[in-house]
């Protein structure tokens, strides 16, 4: 994530402290110096971002092993009119926390927000195998909530900061099933909010829902992106709500809607689909990888500067 927000804007995220959520937000220096706040669910930080009481949220939206946190996605498709500013991914290391003292085998029930247990499975498959799994609002609650009961054999699943934080030992160290685990975390903001400007190495967020179900819709979609040379990096369908068998299609890909390319992609889709859902351009997290979009963009201009000579060539009707 590039640039900065305001040190008096106000970003909500998914408390109390010592979440995910919490360590990936403070990872991000443009963003660690603004008011942060604290609310009780992703619900809740989108709803305050559309309703003013937040200028930002920051939220998780997808897991390297659990994939797609659905919340957040079905919000940000139906219930919400935000657009992504910007995306940030978190290596996650995931902590079986609990009193001092207390040994992994003597763990009979553990308390986790699920998408963090999920993580864990087959850890807690072969290491506490008949363990009940207690689901929570958040990692930190979890660890909040185990560091209060005080009840015997009960732990959690969460971050080192939050057993700092709420007084408790880490059990056990990187429980999670993959090494390669991470979140992304994406920043929201009210839709009439500005885009960010390119930076080269940028991401766009769309989601598309089909005139109507019929052979061929989805290769017709991917058909637009694939003819400007517009790399996906994500493909995923949900249910509309509208029927069973009803689904739209969230698409992100390389570009920003300042790229002519993309903008030329995104007015055919408008044009065809019954709608199209603008979820943001933004800097894309990871390494910079401008050239090939450049290139691309490029190639298109000068396409384009080609049809307009062409056309302004086409003579009115009745000259010769």
């Amino acid at each position: 994530m590039t640039g900065a927000v305001s040190p008096f804007a106000t970003i909500g995220f998914l408390g109390p402290p010592g979440t995910f959520t919490e360590e990936a937000l403070r990872s991000e220096p443009g963003l660690a110096g603004a008011d942060l706040r604290p609310l009780p669910s992703f619900v809740h930080v989108l709803s305050a971002v559309s309703e003013g009481g937040a200028d930002y949220g920051f939220v998780a939206l997808e897991n390297s092993i659990e994939g797609t946190v659905s919340i957040t996605l079905d919000q940000l498709v139906f219930d919400r009119d935000l657009i992504i500013v910007g995306e940030t991914v978190l290596p996650v290391t995931q902590n079986l926390i609990g009193p001092a003292g207390l040994r992994v085998d003597e763990v009979k029930r553990v308390v986790s927000f699920p998408h963090a247990s999920g993580q864990c499975r087959g850890w807690l498959a072969d290491n506490v195998p008949d363990v009940e799994l207690v689901a929570s609002t958040s990692t930190a609650a979890a660890v909040h909530e185990v560091a209060d009961a005080g009840a015997p054999g009960t732990a959690a699943i969460g971050t080192a900061l939050a057993a700092r934080l709420y007084g408790l030992e880490v059990l056990a160290a990187g429980i999670e099933d993959h090494t390669a685990n991470s979140t992304r975390f994406v920043l929201v903001a009210p839709h009439d909010a500005g885009i960010p400007a390119p930076t080269g190495h940028d991401k766009t967020s769309v989601v598309c829902f089909q005139a109507a179900d019929r052979p061929g819709s989805l290769h017709g979609i991917l058909g637009q992106f694939s003819a400007r040379d517009l790399n996906l990096v994500k493909l995923e369908s949900r249910p509309t709500k509208e029927g069973l068998g009803e689904y739209c299609f969230i698409i992100d890909f390389e570009g920003h809607i300042a790229d002519a390319v993309v903008a030329d992609c995104l007015r055919e889709l408008h044009a065809g689909l019954r709608a199209l859902k603008f979820l943001g351009s933004y800097p894309a997290a990871g390494e910079h990888g401008p050239a090939r979009r450049s290139q691309a963009d490029r190639a298109w201009k000068s396409a384009d500067r080609w049809i307009h000579e062409l056309r302004s060539r086409v003579q009115a009707p009745g000259q010769s």
